[in-house]
C-alpha cells in the first residue's frame, strides 16, 4: 500500500473562518515542531479552536527544569489571552524527562500562568495506555537512546513495562518529519513483540499518526501515538462543554473508548 504523508502542510480549508468555537485547546509546542498544528486541524472537529505557542526547549535549546518553568508560565499566560479552555504542555520527551514530579511542576506552572485546566502530553499518553489495556509495550521513537531511556524510566515509575524499544536517532539535519509513514510501518512491523500488549509511537513531530489505522488491525493490538493520545484526552476533558465525545475517524480504537 502506498501511503502519503497527508499532514505535512496545514489544510487551511479545515479552519473555521468565522472564529466560532465550542471549545478551545491551547498547545505549547517545541519551536521546531511542524506537524502538530496540521494534524490537530486535520483530525479535530472544525468548531474546536486550536491555538499554539512555541517554546525553544528541545535540541540546542534544551534547558533545566527551573528555567523551563519560567518559559512555561509565560507561554500559558499568552494562551490564556486566547480564552483557551484547556492548555497542554505538548512535548512527549520534555514532559517525561523530569519524571512524574517534574511533570507536576510543569502543570502547576501552566495553571499559575493561565488559570485554565492544564494537561501534559505525558499525562495524555498514560491515560491512553491505561484505557487501552496496555501495560507491556514496545516503544518506538525518532529520538536518541537517552531520550528513550527517560521515557522508559517515567513509564516504569507509573507501572508500565517496556519490553522492547527502538530509538531511530534521526539526524537533526533531517528532522523527525523526514521519516515517512511507510518507514514507520516497516519499523514497527520489524519490532513487533508477542509479549507486548500494544505499541507506543512517541513524538509529537512525526508522521507516525498516519500508520495507526493500518497497524492496529494488522497487529491485533492497540497503537498509541503522542498526538493521537493528546487529541483524545483533550476531547475527553472538553466533552462536557461539547455535549459529549465527538466522533473522530482515522485514529484507531482509542477514539471509541
Amino acid at each position: 500500500m502506498t501511503i502519503a504523508a497527508t499532514h505535512i502542510a496545514a489544510d487551511l480549508s479545515l479552519e473555521n473562518s468565522t472564529g466560532y468555537a465550542r471549545a478551545r485547546v491551547g498547545l505549547m509546542i517545541p519551536s521546531g515542531n511542524r506537524l502538530t498544528e496540521p494534524q490537530f486541524r486535520h483530525f479535530l472537529p472544525r468548531d474546536i479552536g486550536v491555538h499554539v505557542t512555541r517554546l525553544q526547549m528541545t535540541g540546542k535549546y534544551s534547558k533545566g527544569l527551573a528555567p523551563l518553568l519560567v518559559d512555561v508560565e509565560r507561554a500559558a499566560a499568552a494562551l490564556a489571552d486566547a480564552k483557551c479552555d484547556l492548555i497542554v504542555f505538548h512535548c512527549t520527551a520534555n514532559s517525561m524527562e523530569h519524571g512524574p514530579e517534574g511533570e507536576q511542576k510543569i502543570l502547576e506552572a501552566v495553571r499559575r500562568g493561565s488559570g485554565a485546566e492544564a494537561m501534559s502530553t505525558a499525562q495524555a499518553v498514560v491515560e491512553a495506555l491505561r484505557v487501552s489495556g496496555i501495560r507491556k509495550m514496545v516503544l518506538v521513537t525518532p529520538y536518541v537512546q537517552s531520550h528513550n531511556d527517560h521515557e522508559i524510566e517515567y513509564l516504569s515509575a507509573l507501572g508500565f513495562e517496556t519490553v522492547h524499544d527502538v530509538a531511530l536517532d534521526v539526524p537533526a539535519s533531517q528532522g523527525h518529519l523526514s521519516v515517512s509513514p511507510a518507514r514507520w510501518l516497516d519499523i514497527v512491523r520489524a519490532n513487533s513483540r508477542d509479549e507486548a500488549d500494544g505499541y507506543f509511537l512517541s513524538c509529537t513531530n512525526t508522521t507516525q499518526i498516519d500508520t495507526i489505522g493500518i497497524l492496529e488491525p494488522e497487529l491485533g493490538k492497540p497503537v498509541i501515538n503522542s498526538n493521537q493520545a493528546t487529541m483524545w484526552a483533550s476531547l475527553k476533558r472538553l466533552s462536557g462543554k461539547l455535549g459529549g465525545m465527538p466522533g473522530v475517524s482515522g485514529l484507531g480504537g482509542l477514539m471509541r473508548l
